[in-house]
């Protein structure tokens, strides 16, 4: 493909992405403008007058038109302003600092045991036909099990009977914070990793059955070699789209997780907002969430039309 096709079709690529996150802000901004509840009420109590009531809308701009709302909204955010929260009487940019922060540093330690664990296993049960029953089952439990379910398991055994890691809470300082979000990322992991886990096999065991790796090892080439130069290299693309999946997927999974073992991130930053109406801060926290999935996926397709001579070829 000559390079300013390749240019185009990458500034494409990114433009769809922009145009997707601002599509789904505007989806989460009307579906909250839909949603049952009063926000006035929320911050004046069921006691307010009528003439408080009406005050406050018009101070929130709560009768001006949705489009006109919404886009005041917009600009705002792209300047990092999301307004103030409803219940916490602050800026919702405050709020969400620190806590994402945490919810950050617990995706990447997720991310690290999907990528490692999961695309090594995958390797193991795609490479050897002894140990692909285990991968199997190991894959299937991990499939299975509700994530929720996995975090309580973990904090029975591991925090509550042989008391090895904490149980609440998400820590003070790097050390202490990568010490309390062990077993958290491991329970966010465990999904996520058997997916991983089971297209990597997938793709792995397809490319070791194939002629020119059966020649190369009937010629005489070591193993180690085989798997290296020829399966592993021509399974990455459909690897790294699944590994790329599943940490976008990640964002999302820290709701549950964050939830069960007590950390303030933003994930449940989002479920305390959604059980209050604060809808300032859910709209927030959903955008970061939806802007942080496509981005990944974004990266993921440019990666793919770079590395994979195939997809270059198709606006070529």
């Amino acid at each position: 493909m000559p390079r300013s096709d390749l240019t185009r079709r990458i500034a494409g690529m990114v433009a769809g992405a922009i145009v997707t996150i601002v599509a789904a802000s505007f989806v989460i901004y009307a579906g909250l403008a839909a949603a049952p509840g009063d926000p006035v009420a929320q911050i004046l109590g069921a006691k307010a007058t009528d003439e408080a009531r009406a005050a406050m809308r018009e101070r929130l701009g709560l009768n001006d038109p949705l489009l006109e709302r919404y886009w005041h909204w917009l600009t705002g955010a792209l300047h990092g302003d999301f307004g103030s929260s409803l219940t916490a009487r602050q800026d919702v940019t405050s709020l969400l600092g620190p806590r994402l922060s945490t919810t950050v540093l617990l995706v990447v330690m997720a991310a690290l045991l999907v990528v490692v664990v999961g695309v090594g296993l995958g390797v193991f049960g795609g490479v050897s036909r002894r140990g692909r029953p285990a991968v199997s089952v190991l894959v299937g439990l991990g499939v299975a099990v509700p994530g929720f379910v996995a975090a309580n398991a973990l904090i029975g055994i591991f925090a509550v009977k042989l008391g090895w890691f904490p149980t609440y809470g998400a820590g003070d300082g790097l050390p202490d914070q990568v010490w309390h979000l062990i077993l958290p990322a491991i329970a966010l992991a465990i999904g996520f990793g058997a997916y991983v886990s089971q297209l990597t096999s997938a793709a792995v065991s397809e490319e070791a059955e194939k002629e020119y790796v059966t020649t190369a090892h009937g010629r005489g080439v070591p193993a180690g070699t085989v798997l290296r130069h020829h399966t592993l290299r021509n399974a990455a693309l459909p690897v790294l789209t699944a590994s790329g999946l599943a940490v976008a997927g990640l964002v999302a999974g820290t709701v549950v997780v964050e939830q069960t073992f007590g950390i303030d991130g933003i994930g449940a930053l989002l479920v305390r907002s959604v059980s209050s109406k604060d809808y300032p801060v859910v709209a927030a926290v959903s955008l970061i969430i939806v802007a942080a999935f496509v981005a990944v996926t974004t990266i993921i397709d440019l990666v793919q039309v770079l590395l994979d001579p195939r997809e270059r070829a198709k606006s070529s």
